[in-house]
């Protein structure tokens, strides 16, 4: 008897929290949702929730208010997100790099990101530009890594931080190339890029905010870490093109959620996304960062940061690369 009661208590739980469920989706959402941003403000991140964010606002009919978290490559603002309530009121936009690359990196991580959050959607492929200021007297790619080898640890480069997929690119770069340089981490890529510009960095792989820059004569893009060619610099050859066959430091940007959100809210959360980005509109403004649109579902936005852990994770292991908890 005590065990049918049991079971009858149980069925009756599972039945209370469907029904909970169902009516969160019905009424969600019914308040401003807060898209907090890993990183500070300026960088691909940011720039990237800013696009979304409108309009997601317009298809909800709630205000989609952008707040920035950013420090500890990423990890401030994912720890946030995890331990938020998961009632679809909180959501991340984040680099792939907190997922595939963090859990390498760190010793020590504040919370799971393949468990203590799940993905709901991505937004772009950010490729990475290898890029030096315009007064620089290197022309091309050959006479930048001749000037590497000539001047071993006396050229630096800036990054959004340690193991972020920008510094990784550069360690790829200096691993296939037989190079050296300095690394000087920073906490976004946008405080990375004033640096440059104002000349106390030698170079640096940018993740498109630097496009205008280079569009204005400011800097000079020498290549871009990516398979393709970017449509918005289409002269950039690829370092693949140069030599460096196989290279790929492209990393994927998108929207996650505290893990035990109901899946009907990310469901969607990941339509109206990728309504959005099949949109002419926004695939032209996401493609003015130099990034590309990359609608996926959960499943396979899941399946993509698999991919990727694996594939940085032989680069930080080859370099010993670590980040300071």
């Amino acid at each position: 008897m005590r065990a049918i009661v049991v079971a009858i208590a149980f069925t009756a739980g599972l039945i209370s929290t469907s029904l909970a469920q169902t009516s969160q989706v019905q009424t969600w959402p019914s308040q401003s949702i807060r898209l907090i941003v890993n990183f500070p403000a300026g960088g691909a991140a940011d720039q990237l929730a800013r696009l979304v964010g409108q309009p997601l606002s317009e298809a909800f009919g709630q205000s989609v208010v952008i707040e920035n978290r950013g420090g500890a490559g990423g990890n401030l603002g994912g720890e946030f997100v995890a331990r938020s309530a998961p009632d679809g009121y909180t959501l991340l936009m984040s680099s792939g790099g907190m997922v595939a690359i963090n859990p390498h990196l760190y010793a020590k991580m504040p919370f799971d990101p393949t468990k203590d959050i799940i993905p709901v959607a991505s937004v772009a492929r950010v490729p990475f530009y290898l890029v030096i200021r315009a007064d620089n007297p290197v022309r091309d790619f050959k006479e930048f890594i001749a000037d590497l080898k000539a001047n071993p640890e006396k050229r630096n480069f800036g990054s959004p931080g340690i193991g972020s997929s920008p510094h990784l690119a550069a360690e790829m770069l200096k691993n296939m190339t037989g190079t050296s340089a300095v690394h000087v981490p920073y906490r976004g890529a946008a405080p990375a890029l004033n640096d440059l510009l104002g000349g106390q960095l030698d170079f640096l792989f940018d993740p498109g905010i630097a496009i205008e820059h280079v569009k204005a004569g400011k800097l000079r893009a020498l290549a871009i870490g990516s398979p393709q060619r970017s449509p918005q610099l289409p002269n950039v050859p690829t370092l693949g093109e140069l030599g460096l066959t196989g290279f790929d430091a492209d990393a994927v940007f998108g929207i996650y959620a505290p893990a035990g959100t109901s899946p009907d809210v990310v469901a969607r959360l990941n339509k109206e996304i990728n309504r959005s980005l099949a949109t002419a509109a926004l695939n032209e403004r996401i493609a003015t960062l130099g990034n590309i649109a990359a609608p996926m579902s959960p499943e396979e936005f899941k399946e993509k940061s698999r991919k990727d852990s694996e594939r940085f994770g032989v680069i930080i292991r080859e370099r010993g690369i670590r980040a300071a908890n």
